[in-house]
């Protein structure tokens, strides 16, 4: 997959984190697991939130 498509894809995971995050009734561990990205990765989500 070229760069491009591979970010646009990498952003859209990381707007459903953040719908999820937003909703507050799943743990991060979960959200990671279901949108496929790393713990650490939604973490920094969940911190940019708060931010």
């Amino acid at each position: 997959m070229c760069k491009a498509m591979e970010d646009m894809r990498k952003e859209s995971l990381r707007e459903v984190a953040r719908r999820m995050l937003s909703d507050g009734t799943l743990p991060i561990e979960k959200i990671a697991e279901y949108a496929g990205l790393s713990l650490d990765e939604v973490k920094a989500l969940d911190k940019e939130k708060t931010a």
